[in-house]
């Protein structure tokens, strides 16, 4: 029997999120000093949209960063992320994807009525050193666990994916 484990992916700095909301928040105070002397331009508009959408979707990012879980257990996988709520039965796991990215790999869990997806450990390099991780830590371990658990060995190549199935 399977003893449940639960895992986490590693979390981003949140430096830019904190440049996105100051960089709005500056835009903001230009408009309003434009404002008190003459009409606005559109593109003075067009940017501060641009900068509080960019703000407002990282912080989203950030939010839903620090809910994911993937939890392993006896009867199957759950995936939880703060907007989605997934669970899936190992026999009800028709088949797994993996395919490489940019930061370690990126692997698609695809049942008969719901999916999710994960990455894989991948580091964040700029000028030779690492600059952060992202993903989870032991996610070639996630991956061999769902593998093993649902009866997924007959393997296929298609384009970029590695695909795991049902023998």
């Amino acid at each position: 029997m399977i003893e449940p484990k639960s895992y986490t992916p590693e979390l981003l700095p949140r430096q830019g999120e904190l440049n996105a909301w100051l960089l709005a928040v500056a835009c903001s105070a230009g408009i309003y000093i434009l404002s008190l002397r003459a009409a606005i331009p559109y593109w003075a508009w067009f940017l501060f949209g641009l900068l509080l959408f960019s703000a407002l979707s990282i912080s989203l990012g950030n939010w839903m960063d620090r809910r994911t879980r993937i939890v392993i257990e006896a009867s199957g996988v759950a995936f939880y992320n703060g907007l989605r709520k997934t669970n899936l039965d190992w026999n009800l796991i028709l088949e797994v994807r993996v395919a490489p990215a940019r930061w370690g790999s990126s692997v698609q869990v695809i049942g008969q009525q719901s999916h999710f997806s994960f990455s894989t450990l991948g580091e964040m390099e700029f000028q030779g050193k690492s600059r952060g991780r992202t993903g989870f830590v032991a996610g070639k371990e996630i991956l061999d666990e769902i593998l093993g658990s649902a009866g997924l060995i007959k393997t296929t190549r298609n384009g970029q994916f590695l695909t795991y199935s049902r023998p």
